[in-house]
């Protein structure tokens, strides 16, 4: 007998018959996405948290059952075939409808209650959104919120999350995207830093002093570095670079060098002394979610809370135009946010 394939059936068809009698299972069809879209067994094994040899049995597996070879194996990574490509289209397009019956379902439950995942900067997250939470999840105290920071963007279209907070901004046809505020950065050094080294008057006064960066892939920092200092080496002038917003902002409160930080960080409490050189970096931040996940209510619940978070008439700092630090206690009327923050540090005896 001969198979599918050799009897000239598309690869398309195969996989949905196979599918439809159930000798496949959707983790095979799953794994194989990644693989494909990482371009890399041990990129896909990261994502997926399983192994490297479990990845390539499964992918033999649906090899051996649809009788075509999808992937080739190179140096690099893996390439796919024209049957591999024909299958992706097909497996994205069941991958779509099966994110599809989620949302349905969730759409069907209009009880406030149950889990939403919220990706953010991990920065954001940290220092403005996850304080913030305490008040929004004692209003529903049946919705579990997942708060995933990092500064990797979330894929909401495969539902990695129901909302997204990011600084880039998104492109996907799909996707409902709205503008939230600018994330204004300017240089900041602690008190110990001044009374040590003292303060750079100057653009070029900057080379004789040690900076903090901080290299992200949503914010393109280390472009922007090169464009500030070009052809300045890092070593011997960047003191320390991370690639997290907290471990960046505990360097400079700490000394180790003049740091940029969101101005933000003074109306929260922050200890530290804004530098007056006009080297200031601007983001804008924008949330991103599927349109059928704002139908869902506690993921609208969600977004409401979120565009009120970054309102910039109630919290100037995320106004487009920029705002000094010592300026923004004349523009905020709001309560004191440093008390937000209270007992994150153990009071001293």
């Amino acid at each position: 007998m001969r198979s599918a394939a050799q009897r000239g059936v598309p690869l398309e068809e195969q996989l949905e018959a196979h599918l439809s009698g159930r000798t496949l299972d959707w983790d095979s069809i799953r794994i194989y996405l990644e693989v494909a879209r990482h371009g890399s067994f041990r990129s896909a094994a990261e994502r997926l948290g399983l192994s490297i040899n479990v990845l390539r049995r499964r992918i033999e597996e649906l090899e051996h059952h649809l009788s075509a070879t999808l992937l080739t194996r190179h140096v690099d990574g893996v390439r796919m075939t024209i049957e591999g490509q024909h299958i992706l289209a097909a497996a994205e397009k069941m991958e779509a409808a099966s994110y599809g019956i989620l949302r349905a379902r969730d759409r069907a439950l209009p009880e406030v209650a149950g889990e939403v995942k919220l990706a953010v900067t991990e920065g954001i997250g940290t220092f403005w959104l996850a304080p913030r939470l305490v008040a929004f999840q004692r209003a529903h105290p049946q919705l579990l919120v997942d708060l995933n920071c990092a500064m990797r963007s979330a894929d909401v279209l495969r539902l990695e999350a129901d909302a997204a907070v990011q600084l880039t901004k998104p492109t996907a046809p799909d996707l409902k995207i709205v503008k939230l505020g600018r994330l204004h950065s300017m240089p900041f050094a602690s008190p110990s830093y001044i009374d040590t080294y003292g303060v750079p008057k100057t653009r070029e006064d900057f080379l004789n002093h040690r900076v903090v960066m901080q290299f992200a892939d949503q914010t393109s920092t280390k472009e922007l570095f090169e464009q500030t200092f070009p052809g300045v080496p890092q070593a011997g002038f960047v003191a320390m670079r991370t690639n997290v917003s907290t471990a960046h902002v505990w360097a400079v409160a700490k000394g180790a060098g003049i740091g940029w930080v969101p101005t933000y960080v003074h109306a929260i409490g922050g200890l530290m002394v804004p530098i007056d050189v006009d080297i200031r970096f601007h983001f804008d931040i924008w949330l991103t979610y599927h349109s059928d996940a704002g139908r869902i209510p506690r993921v609208r619940r969600m977004i409401d809370w979120i565009i009120a978070s970054f309102d910039s008439r109630e919290f100037p700092w995320f106004r487009d135009e920029f705002i000094h630090p010592k300026d923004l206690p004349k523009e905020y009327r709001g309560e004191p946010l440093v008390n937000l923050f209270a007992g994150f540090a153990w009071p001293t005896p």
